[in-house]
Parts: structure tokens; C-alpha cells; sequence
């Protein structure tokens, strides 16, 4: 699953953050596809200092630490931080910080920040965009995931023009709460342009399938996710250090 005001607050994963948690932890679109795709794009990151900005309640923190990454999460949901808190251990650098917002880090403090499903909650990407090439260091990566436009523009009813970034609503319903969502979505120009708007080379785009074992695990609905597709991941570079500079 991924990440207005109606009559209850939207987005609000503190009203569902254990069940959202454990639901994460092992579905197929999570566990068993946009995860993997994330960490093996992110490749061997053994040393690295890496951002996860959105991190919920950490599994992909916790991934890449595990493959030796030195991560510090971010999130605007205190209840997602308690719960990557809890995964991650008290010495966790976990802190509450909004993608709408100056980041609270140094130039050049990561080598890698990972935006995985965070991106398409935001209406404008430009400002975000800017705090993370400024955290990057020269050479530095951003590897994002966003829910896949095509998809999105075959799903809304009425269906809006292609060309647009248009607001849609969702809900999600787990533990008999129901929580109404907002995303945004846009074309896939509007997403490169604003990549490279930023600063930021592309350096890949992926559709990739899901993990192979999801095909046993979940027979009854991966042949459908291989059908349709769901996300769409990009690599972006931040410009190296010109030469002489030192860096």
C-alpha cells in the first residue's frame, strides 16, 4: 500500500499507523514488490549515508541497514516514528520533519536519499526537490518511487487530461477504519522535468516485476500486478564536484 480535510483528517496515518504497519510488512505490493525494486536499485550500499525520506515505520530503513547503510529517517507522522522507533532501536536517528519544509540537515549530509510512495502526496515537487539535491553530496543519488501515472490516470472516473496534475481522493480501510486519502498525480513529464528542474540527472527508469517469490506467495493477485503494473521508479544523480574542487 502507499501513502484535504473531509470529515475525517486525510493522510492521517496516525489514526491507522500499527495496522497500516503490519499490513506493509508482508503484502504484495509492498513486501514483495515495491521494496525489493527500491533496495536493489539502490544497489550495494554498504558505508553509505543515506536519508529515508518518508520512512514510515521503517522497513526499508531497516533493510538498508542491514546491508550496512548508515540511515536517518524522516516522517510527518509521529505515530509511524514511535513504530520505526520501536523496529529500529532507541538509538535511531528517526526525526519529525514535513517533505513540504526545509530539511533539517546540512549541505551535501547524504550520499543517497530514498523517497519511496512519498513523492505523490505532494502537490508541488519543486520546493522538496531543491532540499534534497542541497542534502546530497556532489555525485550523491535520489531513488524514488511514485505510483505509476498511467495507472492512476486509467483509474480516476471521470478521467482527467493526461497533461494535468490533478488532485485525487482514496481511502484506505484496515482494522474497520476507514481513512480517506489524498494523492496527486501527473504525467511523467511533469515528473522528469522537475527532476532535472532540480539539478538532478536521470540515471534510470524502472518498471520492474515484482519479487519472484511473489508469485507463490500470491498466486491469486500477481499475475495481475505483472499484468497492469503499479509503480514507477526513477535514479536520479546529483551533478558531481567539479574537477579540481576537491570534493
Amino acid at each position: 500500500m502507499e501513502r484535504g480535510t473531509e470529515q475525517a483528517q486525510a493522510n492521517d496515518y496516525d489514526g491507522f499507523a500499527e495496522d497500516y504497519a503490519a499490513e506493509n510488512d508482508n503484502n504484495l505490493m509492498n513486501a514483495r514488490y515495491e521494496r525489493p525494486a527500491m533496495l536493489a536499485l539502490a544497489g550495494d550500499v554498504a558505508g553509505r549515508r543515506i536519508l529515508d525520506a518518508g520512512c514510515g515505520a521503517g522497513p526499508l530503513a531497516a533493510a538498508l541497514r542491514d546491508r550496512g547503510a548508515h540511515v536517518t529517517g524522516i516522517d510527518a507522522s509521529t505515530g509511524m516514528l514511535a513504530l520505526a522507533r520501536r523496529r529500529l532501536g532507541g538509538d535511531a536517528d528517526l526525526r519529525l520533519a514535513d517533505l513540504s519544509d526545509p530539511l533539517p540537515f546540512a549541505d551535501g549530509a547524504f550520499d543517497d536519499v530514498v523517497a519511496s510512495l512519498v513523492l505523490h502526496y505532494l502537490e508541488d515537487w519543486g520546493p522538496t526537490l531543491a532540499e534534497v539535491r542541497r542534502v546530497l553530496r556532489p555525485g550523491g543519488r535520489l531513488i524514488a518511487s511514485v505510483h505509476h501515472p498511467f495507472v492512476d490516470y486509467m483509474l480516476q472516473d471521470p478521467r482527467p487530461e493526461y497533461t494535468a496534475t490533478t488532485s485525487y481522493d482514496d481511502q484506505f480501510t484496515l482494522g474497520g477504519r476507514t481513512v480517506p486519502m489524498r494523492f496527486w498525480r501527473r504525467p511523467l513529464h511533469a515528473m522528469t522535468d522537475a527532476f532535472t528542474a532540480a539539478g538532478l540527472r536521470i540515471a534510470a527508469i524502472s518498471e520492474p516485476q515484482p519479487d519472484p517469490a511473489a508469485r507463490e506467495l500470491f498466486a491469486d493477485d500477481a499475475h495481475g500486478l505483472v499484468a497492469r503494473i503499479g509503480f514507477l521508479f526513477f535514479v536520479l544523480e546529483a551533478p558531481p564536484a567539479p574537477c579540481g574542487s576537491g570534493g
